[in-house]
């Protein structure tokens, strides 16, 4: 018996959408052999639309020539746009023009009618492999981009760099314009301290720097958070006092 491939324990389905009965049929007939599993067959691009909302499924056999006002590269940009499901383009066509519309919506392969088995097999696993390899990927690095762009304090409090927006546990706190430059200019450089001259100029925008302006403005953010998180480094400046 075939081992059914699966993704994070989770059997393959695969959507067809062929307006010619008699190759949707064979081709679900290979899928069936390889062990995945066809979730339909539908042959209008407004149908395949309609079946990935309703059926989510994890790969895609698409023909580019497709009876009705549009194509299979009409269907396949909708479903790369808003459901990124990897397509594989099937066509008997193999001119540049038809090509280039097809890689316009990024499938992962573009294989000619009529398919040989063992070329359909290789594509579809190429395929889901490289997918899910490149999100995973790209989630780790998106959940690695945000840790590092919190800055943690005592009592509860972080700075998300990325929003400019202070926390309180989970509260977002109403600053000044002002109030927000400062942090943003600290957090440039998280647990050293900034000069003087740095963030007054970066704040205020001017060539004179007023120590006392930036005394004040540290004072009263203090008074309104309730907490310190700026320390002043004696001769050096300010810093952020994070965790």
């Amino acid at each position: 018996m075939t081992k059914i491939p699966k993704i994070y324990n989770k059997t393959i389905r695969i959507l067809i959408v062929e307006d010619e009965m008699i190759l949707a049929m064979g081709m679900k007939c290979s899928l069936n052999d390889f062990g995945y599993e066809v979730s339909g067959i539908e042959t209008t691009a407004q149908n395949a639309i309609n079946h990935v909302k309703e059926f989510h499924p994890d790969l895609i056999l698409m023909d580019v020539e497709l009876k009705g006002n549009q194509t299979g590269v009409d269907a396949g940009k909708h479903i790369w746009q808003y459901h990124k499901i990897p397509i594989i383009f099937i066509s008997s066509y193999n001119d540049d023009k038809t090509i280039k519309e097809a890689m316009s919506c990024e499938p992962y392969a573009y294989l000619l009618k009529p398919c040989r088995e063992d070329a359909l097999k290789i594509a579809i696993e190429t395929t889901l492999h490289k997918h899910n390899y490149f999100f995973k990927n790209k989630n780790a690095l998106k959940s690695k981009k945000e840790i590092n762009n919190i800055l943690n304090f005592v009592n509860e409090f972080s700075y998300n760099k990325g929003k400019r927006v202070l926390f309180k546990k989970d509260m977002a706190l109403n600053l000044t314009g002002n109030e927000i430059k400062l942090f943003e200019v600290l957090s440039d450089y998280p647990g050293e301290p900034v000069n003087f001259d740095r963030i007054s100029n970066y704040i205020w925008r001017d060539d004179e720097s007023d120590i006392s302006k930036l005394r004040v403005l540290i004072s009263r953010l203090k008074q309104k958070i309730g907490t310190n998180l700026i320390e002043n480094v004696f001769e050096l400046g300010y810093k952020l006092k994070i965790k």
